[in-house]
């Protein structure tokens, strides 16, 4: 029999977990200076973004393709070309950070 009243630590955990983050924003909404100035209305950009995208990129090459290339003989020609696929589309990111300049180090 399903009883529902078992998972009550996770439903408080949930709840918690939910509420603590909103409670945060809340009061930090609450307590931070209010100024509107066009200083604070511009976005900040350090640069780095670039760098970390192209990292994100190639560490999840490497996360979907080390499981593929350890099962590639039991896998066929479908995902072979499902994989091929995948490779393409980083290699035209790939392009787009060169262009960009993300690969340049000043």
């Amino acid at each position: 029999m399903f009883l529902l009243h078992e998972y009550d630590i996770f439903w408080t955990f949930l709840i918690i977990a939910s509420l603590i983050p909103i409670l945060v924003f809340w009061i930090s909404g609450l307590l931070a200076p209010v100024s509107k100035g066009p200083e604070n209305l511009s976005s900040y950009e350090s640069g780095y973004y670039m760098f970390a995208l192209v990292f994100v990129v190639f560490d999840v090459d490497t996360v979907f393709l080390y499981p593929w290339a350890m099962s590639f003989d039991v896998l066929g020609l479908s995902v072979f070309i499902e994989a091929f696929i995948f490779v393409l589309i980083l290699v035209v990111g790939l392009v787009y950070a060169w262009r960009k300049g993300a690969l340049e180090w000043s």
